[in-house]
């Protein structure tokens, strides 16, 4: 069983008589990308704060890298870097001088400081810009500086606020690749974020936050299909066959002219098995299938109160857990 870099139980947390977080379960495998989404307020900033030891929790068993948050803090510090919503960046020095002041923070004998400043610099692609000052930076850069600075001490763990706001789409992607990489460097990865696409493409689990209480969690496929709307799409070029598979799939909504059925699915393997299951047992062939599921903006939206969610206790109990 994969150990846990994060878990959390019953983390709760109020600012005089608004409760911020109330009653969160997390559990963050080792090397291993967990996203939380929500909305505004929705408490993933009060929730970074917390397990990066910033902020004390009024309640909750909370492990970060394997130590107790509250009865070693100290060791949980020497195990993660946090880069905030805001640049930890200093303008008024280059890039290189930013790197040596971290390494300085983090106790390293000059020689080592300097080896492993240039080291982050170069896998950063800031080592042509080092030495002029960060004021002068784009945002992007500004960016990678601020996880470079984060890596000077070799953290296993690291929470991302919301890293990628304000960039370019060039830049953001850029920053997913680094991304990617420390966790192919065995890094485990917290990041919160407010752009969807950047949680589906790189989240292997998603929790999506409401009023406190995680209100879904998941891979990003699971979170989609707690979602009404999606479909397996058939079209046909032959009439006949068009007929015959609307009588194989009664559950189906035909489009005449466009010789297309649309079949309700949830997207899953069995799902699909059944539909063509039933056109072997008709003896029909599809010209054309697409399966369409709803994305994360309607897991998003549904969860949040932009949308209807089904009916039921735990959104998640049947189709994830």
């Amino acid at each position: 069983m994969t150990d846990l870099a994060i878990a959390a139980n019953g983390l709760r947390k109020s600012y005089g008589d608004k409760t911020v977080l109330d009653g969160v379960d997390l559990a963050v495998p080792e090397g291993t990308i967990f996203s939380l989404l929500g909305p505004n307020g929705a408490g993933k900033t009060t929730a970074v704060k917390i397990l990066s030891t910033l902020v004390t929790a009024d309640a909750g068993d909370l492990r970060v890298g394997g130590h107790d948050l509250a009865a070693d803090p100290q060791a949980v510090r020497a195990s993660i870097g946090v880069t905030g919503q805001f640049s930890a960046v200093d303008g008024l020095i280059t890039g290189e001088e930013n790197m040596w002041l971290m390494a300085d923070l983090h106790h390293l004998s000059r020689t080592e400081g300097r080896r492993v400043a240039a080291e982050l610099l170069e896998r950063f692609d800031l080592a042509q810009a080092a030495k002029k000052p960060a004021s002068t930076y784009s945002g992007g850069m500004k960016r990678r500086l601020d996880i470079a600075m984060t890596l000077v001490g070799a953290p296993r763990i690291i929470f991302l606020d919301e890293p990628t706001t304000g960039l370019d789409p060039r830049s953001r992607h850029t920053m997913w690749q680094i991304i990617r990489e420390l966790v192919t460097d065995g890094v485990t990865v917290f990041l919160t974020t407010q752009y969807l696409e950047e949680a589906d493409e790189l989240a292997d689990r998603i929790a999506v936050l409401n009023g406190g209480r995680i209100a879904a969690e998941g891979t990003s496929e699971e979170l989609k299909r707690i979602v009404p709307g999606g479909h397996v799409r058939l079209r046909f070029t032959d009439p006949a066959a068009y007929r015959d598979a609307a009588t194989a799939l009664p559950a189906s909504t035909g489009d005449d002219a466009a010789l297309a059925l649309q079949i309700p699915s949830d997207g899953s393997q069995r799902a699909l098995r059944t539909v063509l299951d039933r056109l072997d047992a008709a003896g029909v062939e599809a010209d054309e299938l697409t399966v369409h599921t709803p994305d994360l903006d309607d897991v998003f939206f549904a969860l949040t109160g932009g949308a209807a969610v089904p009916a039921q206790t735990d959104p998640l109990k049947e189709t994830v857990r």
